[in-house]
C-alpha cells in the first residue's frame, strides 16, 4: 500500500508538472552567474529523486533495505565553474539516506569534486584531479538519474559477490560459505556504481579515438567511504584506463582494464603472515559498444574480473549486459536490459571444485515519460533468477520521479 501511495504522490505531481515549468526555467538563469566579462561562469543545478521500490527478501543489488516496501527520496546538487576556455571545475553533493536506496536516516556527502584542466581547444589532451566516477565502460556517462532510461544499475555495477573487502577467508570453505544475502554490505561487486574513487586521470581524442587513464585510490569494487582519500590513501593505487574507437556517428567501441588492491586497511591483520595488502589484486577487462539511429539506442558491455582471494587463489568471474532504449515519441522511451553473471569453480583442497557464487540473470524492462524537460517519471519492472543451485528468484517493482533544476 504504502507503494501505491507514492505511486499516486508521482502522478499527483506530475499533473501540475506544467505549472512550476516557468518557475524552474527562471530558476535555472537565477542560478547561473557571470563576471569578468563572461570568462568566469558559475552555474548551480540539481535533481530532486522520488524513489519508491516493492520488493521481496532478501533486497537485489545494492539496496539496503530489510523492509519490502522502501521510499528513498534524495537530492542531488551540481557546481560547475568554467575559467576561461581551459580550466572547469564541478562537484556534486547529495542528500540523501545513503549512497545506495535504502532505509537509514538522512546524511549529506560530496560524492564528486575535481578540477580539469584542458591545454587546448581540440580535446586532444585533458587533466583531471579530485575524486570522480571511473573511465572505464560505457555505463558511467549515463548513470545519473536524469540520463538512465532505468531506475537502477547494471547487474555488474550492483550484484554482491562473496568477495569481502573487509577481511580474508579462512579458508576455501569458508570463503565459499561465508556470504549471507542478509549481511550483504560486508562484501563487494565486481564494480560498486559509478566508482567516485579519489585520483587523478588523463583523456583525450585524437582523430576516431578517445583515450583515458586514471590513479584512484582505491579499486572498482571499493564501496563509497572507501573512495574518499581521507579513508583510503595511495598506499596502493587502482590503475584504470579505456581506449575508445569511434569509427562513425552511429558506433562507439571502447576496451577497458583495470588493476587495484581491494582489501580495505582494517582487512590487514586477517591476511597470511608475511603477505600485505598490495599483494591481492582485483583484475577487469572490459569491452563495451553503443549504437544509436534515428530513436534507437543500444549498448553493451562485457567484463572478465579475477580477484586474487589468500589461502584460495583466482576467483574468476564474467559479467555483462544488452540494454536498448526507443524513443516512441519526444517524451515517451521505453527500455530493455538483459543481465547475467557467471562464476568460475575454485579448489576447495578436499576433492571439490565448487563455484564460488551462484549464477544468475536478470531482466529489466521500463517506461519513462518526460513531462517537460525538467520532470521525468520512470517505472521498472525486474526479474531475477540464479541459474545454478537453489535457483532462487527475485521480482522488483521501482519507481522514479525527477525533477531537474
Amino acid at each position: 500500500m504504502k507503494v501505491l501511495r507514492g505511486l499516486t504522490f508521482f502522478l499527483a505531481c506530475t499533473a501540475y508538472a506544467t505549472e512550476p515549468d516557468d518557475f524552474l526555467d527562471q530558476l535555472d538563469t537565477a542560478l547561473t552567474i557571470a563576471a569578468f566579462h563572461d570568462n568566469l561562469r558559475l552555474r548551480l543545478s540539481g535533481t530532486i529523486d522520488l524513489e519508491a521500490y516493492h520488493l521481496q527478501q532478501p533486497a537485489p543489488g545494492l539496496i539496503d533495505s530489510r523492509i519490502d516496501n522502501l521510499f528513498n527520496p534524495r537530492l542531488t546538487l551540481f557546481l560547475d565553474a568554467q575559467m576561461g576556455s581551459h580550466i572547469y571545475f564541478f562537484a556534486q553533493s547529495r542528500l540523501d539516506r545513503g549512497f545506495d536506496p535504502t532505509d537509514h536516516g538522512a546524511q549529506v556527502r560530496l560524492d564528486e569534486y575535481a578540477l580539469r584542466i584542458t591545454p587546448w581547444e581540440d580535446g586532444r589532451f585533458t587533466l583531471q584531479v579530485g575524486k570522480f566516477a571511473t573511465v572505464v565502460g560505457n555505463f558511467i556517462p549515463r548513470h545519473l538519474s536524469w540520463d538512465n532510461p532505468f531506475v537502477n544499475a547494471p547487474l555488474v555495477y550492483e550484484n554482491i559477490t562473496a568477495i569481502s573487502d573487509k577481511a580474508a577467508p579462512a579458508s576455501p570453505q569458508d570463503f565459499v560459505g561465508s556470504f549471507e544475502a542478509d549481511a550483504k554490505y560486508e562484501f563487494n561487486p565486481v564494480i560498486w556504481g559509478p566508482s567516485y574513487a579519489t585520483g587523478i586521470s588523463v583523456s583525450g581524442r585524437l582523430g576516431r579515438f578517445d583515450y583515458a587513464a586514471e590513479m584512484k585510490n582505491s579499486a572498482l569494487s571499493s564501496r563509497p567511504e572507501s573512495w574518499n582519500a581521507t579513508e583510503t590513501d595511495f598506499d596502493h593505487p587502482s590503475f584504470n584506463a579505456r581506449l575508445g574507437f569511434r569509427p562513425n556517428q552511429i558506433w562507439n567501441f571502447g576496451f577497458s582494464a583495470s588493476d587495484g588492491a581491494y582489501f580495505r586497511p582494517e582487512a590487514e591483520p586477517t591476511l597470511p603472515r608475511g603477505r600485505g595488502i598490495g599483494d591481492f589484486r582485483e583484475l577487469v577487462l572490459g569491452q563495451d559498444a553503443s549504437f544509436a539511429w534515428h530513436h534507437l539506442q543500444v549498448w553493451a558491455e562485457f567484463y572478465e574480473a579475477r580477484f586474487e582471494v589468500p589461502q584460495v587463489g583466482d576467483a574468476n568471474t564474467f559479467a555483462y549486459y544488452f540494454e536498448a532504449k526507443y524513443k516512441f515519441t519526444p517524451q515517451l522511451f521505453g527500455a530493455l536490459r538483459w543481465n547475467q553473471q557467471l562464476f568460475g569453480n575454485i579448489d576447495t583442497g578436499v576433492g571439490g571444485k565448487p563455484r564460488w557464487g551462484q549464477d544468475l540473470g536478470r531482466i529489466d524492462v521500463a517506461a519513462g515519460y518526460r513531462f517537460t524537460p525538467h520532470t521525468q517519471l520512470k517505472l521498472q519492472y525486474s526479474y531475477q533468477q540464479q541459474t545454478t543451485g537453489p535457483r532462487d528468484t527475485n521480482h522488483l517493482l521501482a519507481a522514479q520521479f525527477t525533477v531537474r533544476f
